[in-house]
C-alpha cells in the first residue's frame, strides 16, 4: 500500500515558511517518529537526501568562479551549516530531558533534522569548489567569529534552560521563539535569492525550509498545551521571551547578515541578465532591491510570523516585546 506524503511536508506542495508557520498546526503527536519515517525519510528527501537537492538541480559553473556572489554563498552555507551543528547538540538535551515519550520521539527526529541540514549546507561548498579536505578548516577559519559572537550566546541562553535548569517546556519556548523563530525568516529569504541563481543551493535551502515549518509549529503548539494546563507557567514564560529580547538586541546578527549580503548585492548584478524580470516577493525585482531592503524584509518576516504564533501559544502580549520595530 503506498501511503501519500502530508501536503506540508511535500517538497513541491508544501507551503512557505512564513505561510506554513502561521497557518499550520502540528503537535508531537501528529509528529511522531512513524511519521519522520514516512513523511520526511520517504517524502521530503526523497531523492534528495544525500546532497539536498535533485541530480537535476545543477550549480552553473559561475557559482564556482571566485568573486563575490560565490563569496557570499560560501558565507551564508558555511554560517548555517555551523548554526545547524550547534542546534544539533543543543537539541540533544531535549531529547535527554523529554517529558514523554511523544515529545522524545520529535526532539529525536528535529536532531535528525539540523544534523541533515549541517550536512547538506556544509557539503554543498565542496560542489562551489571548496576543497573537501580543507572543508571543515575552511568554514571554522570563515564562522569563529560568528560563533563566538552570536552562536555561543543563544546556544548558552538555550541549554542554560534545559540543562542546569531542568526547565523543558523553558528551553522549548526559548529555541522555538528566540532562536529559531528569530533566525527562520532568513531562511526563506535564501531560498528566494537563490532559486535561480545556483538550482542546487535553492532546493537545499527549500528542504530545510519545509523542515523548519515542522519544528516551528510544533514547538509552537507544545507551549501551547502547556500554559492551557498550567497557566500559572505563563509568567515564567515572559520572563525567557524578555530574556531572550535582551539578548537578542545583545547578539550583532545584523553585522554579519550585511556583510554576506553586501556580497551578494555585488555578485546579483554581475548575473543580471539571468535575474532579470525575477520578482524575490510578488511585486518587487530582486535586482531592485538592496542589503539592507533585504534584512528589513526578512525582520519583518519575523515579526509576523512571531505575531501568528505567539497569539496561537495564548502569549500575544509577547508580540510587542519580539517586534523588531521595539528594538529599533
Amino acid at each position: 500500500m503506498t501511503r501519500s506524503v502530508p501536503r506540508e511536508a511535500d517538497f513541491d506542495l508544501a507551503p512557505g515558511l512564513l505561510d506554513g508557520a502561521k497557518s499550520l498546526t502540528l503537535t508531537t503527536r501528529d509528529c511522531d517518529l512513524s511519521y519522520w519515517l514516512t513523511a520526511v525519510a520517504q517524502g521530503t528527501l526523497a531523492g534528495r537526501a544525500a546532497t539536498g537537492h535533485s541530480d537535476a538541480a545543477i550549480t552553473p559553473d559561475f557559482m564556482r568562479e571566485p568573486g563575490p556572489l560565490r563569496d557570499a554563498l560560501i558565507l551564508e552555507l558555511g554560517w548555517r551549516s555551523v548554526a545547524e551543528d550547534r542546534a544539533t547538540r543543543a537539541l540533544a538535551y531535549f531529547v535527554a530531558k523529554a517529558p514523554g515519550v511523544p515529545e522524545m520521539e520529535f526532539y529525536a527526529t528535529q536532531v535528525l533534522d539540523e544534523a541533515r541540514h549541517s550536512m547538506v549546507f556544509r557539503n554543498h561548498l565542496v560542489e562551489l569548489g571548496v576543497p573537501a579536505e580543507r572543508l571543515h578548516d575552511v568554514i571554522a577559519e570563515l564562522s569563529a567569529e560568528y560563533v563566538a559572537e552570536v552562536l555561543d550566546p543563544l546556544e548558552e541562553f538555550v541549554v542554560r534552560l534545559v540543562r542546569d535548569e531542568g526547565d523543558f517546556v523553558g528551553a522549548v519556548a526559548a529555541f522555538t521563539i528566540v532562536s529559531e523563530g528569530a533566525l527562520a525568516p532568513a531562511a526563506e529569504l535564501s531560498e528566494r535569492k537563490w532559486g535561480r541563481l545556483d538550482p542546487a543551493a535553492g532546493e537545499i535551502a527549500r528542504g530545510a525550509t519545509v523542515d523548519e515549518i515542522r519544528h516551528l509549529t510544533v514547538g509552537s503548539s507544545i507551549v501551547r498545551e502547556h500554559l492551557v494546563r498550567c497557566p500559572g507557567y505563563r509568567s515564567r514564560v515572559m520572563q525567557i521571551v524578555k530574556a531572550g529580547r535582551k539578548l537578542w538586541d545583545e547578539v550583532p546578527v545584523r553585522k554579519y547578515v550585511l556583510r554576506r549580503e553586501d556580497l551578494f548585492q555585488v555578485g546579483m548584478h554581475e548575473q543580471a541578465k539571468l535575474l532579470e524580470g525575477y520578482e524575490v516577493f510578488p511585486g518587487r525585482k530582486l535586482l531592485d532591491t538592496t542589503a539592507v531592503e533585504r534584512y528589513d524584509i526578512a525582520e519583518r518576516w519575523t515579526d509576523e510570523m512571531a505575531e501568528v504564533r505567539l497569539r496561537y501559544m495564548k502569549i500575544p502580549e509577547a508580540t510587542a516585546i519580539l517586534s523588531t520595530q521595539a528594538g529599533s
